[in-house]
């Protein structure tokens, strides 16, 4: 998992929470909000756990969200490694980093929006696309 920033119209800044199996390059969530704390990573993580097994760990960079304590204890309490890449390695987590310059050059690049629900809408839309109408495009 890993996060983006874009901004709306209006120059208010957003975030996306970008979550993907690396084994199969399902995209499992696009969160959309102004702040994402690690409470709300968790919460998303909890939503997915609801819907299918949990993974066994998640590949996240050092940032704050993922090196907060919460997280760190949700972690434990539900058997999920989180594996850190190294600082300054985005290579290292080559999947979501496919996964967001898709996003990027898809949506966040190619539309103007006004209200984070736009956002959410476009963010949905493409995530049905990626996962069920192109998924050959994944492999790329």
């Amino acid at each position: 998992m890993d996060f983006m920033r874009d901004t709306l119209t209006s120059g208010r800044v957003f975030r996306t929470l970008n979550l993907i199996d690396e084994f199969n390059r399902e995209v499992l969530a696009i969160e959309v909000d102004t702040s994402l704390p690690s409470e709300r990573v968790i919460r998303v993580l909890k939503q997915l756990g609801e819907e299918r097994p949990l993974p066994q760990s998640i590949r996240v960079d050092n940032g704050p969200e993922f090196i907060a304590e919460a997280l760190a204890e949700w972690s434990a309490e539900n058997g999920v490694a989180l594996n850190f890449i190294p600082p300054g390695k985005p290579q290292k987590n080559g999947f979501i980093e496919r996964l967001n310059r898709s996003f990027r050059e898809d949506i966040l690049d190619c539309y103007l929006f006004d209200t984070l629900d736009e956002v959410r809408d476009a963010a949905w839309d493409w995530q049905i696309e990626y996962n069920e109408v192109a998924p050959s495009r994944q492999l790329e």
